[in-house]
């Protein structure tokens, strides 16, 4: 018997001492002045997004990138493309953790959040803005709410439109999305 504890304990302490260092690899006396966290993925900073998202800071090389474009459709409307690199969209449902590369974007007009995508693609219906030139931004996100950011800066994209024409009706106007089940961070999100 004394012969089997002296093999269990001295296996317990490298357990103990493996489990112990990876705990301290994450502890706050690693971090710079403007980070809150340290992560396999790039690094929390302090400096939050208009929505109190946290930026996620990764080197420009292998960075996400986004490009949105938005053209006028037949109807009336316009139809929003994003064009990504290294990135990609995933799907709903998906786990609250961050990885490299992938995530969602949000679609923002005129600084009002519209849609949360996990795709590249949206339509903005027609007759949603009044006459004059919006903003239309879409922002990337990682699964776990965070913002991807380069040099402190999000990785977003605008494009600006111009509409002419007739005035928004109410029910075609667009309207900022709800917070609540479904919505990221909202009740009901894992």
């Amino acid at each position: 018997m004394t012969r089997r504890r002296t093999t269990v304990i001295p296996a317990l302490a490298v357990c103990v001492v493996v489990l112990a260092g990876s705990t301290g690899c994450d502890s706050a006396g690693g971090q710079g002045a403007d980070e809150v966290s340290s992560s396999p993925v790039g690094r929390l900073l302090d400096e939050r997004a208009e929505d109190g998202s946290p930026y996620r800071e990764v080197g420009e090389e292998g960075a996400p990138q986004v490009t949105v474009e938005v053209a006028p459709d037949a109807d009336g409307g316009w139809d929003v493309r994003l064009r990504v690199r290294n990135f990609r969209f995933s799907p709903d449902g998906t786990g609250r953790r961050a990885e490299a590369g992938r995530g969602l974007a949000h679609l923002e007009v005129n600084g009002r959040r519209v849609a949360v995508l996990r795709t590249p693609e949206y339509h903005l219906a027609p007759g949603a803005f009044p006459r004059g030139t919006h903003q239309v931004t879409a922002r990337l996100y990682a699964d776990d709410g965070s913002v991807w950011a380069v040099d402190g800066e999000p990785v977003e994209s605008t494009a600006d439109i111009t509409v002419s024409g007739q005035e928004p009706t109410a029910e075609q106007s667009v309207a900022p999305l709800a917070e609540g089940p479904g919505s990221p961070g909202g009740p009901g999100q894992a």
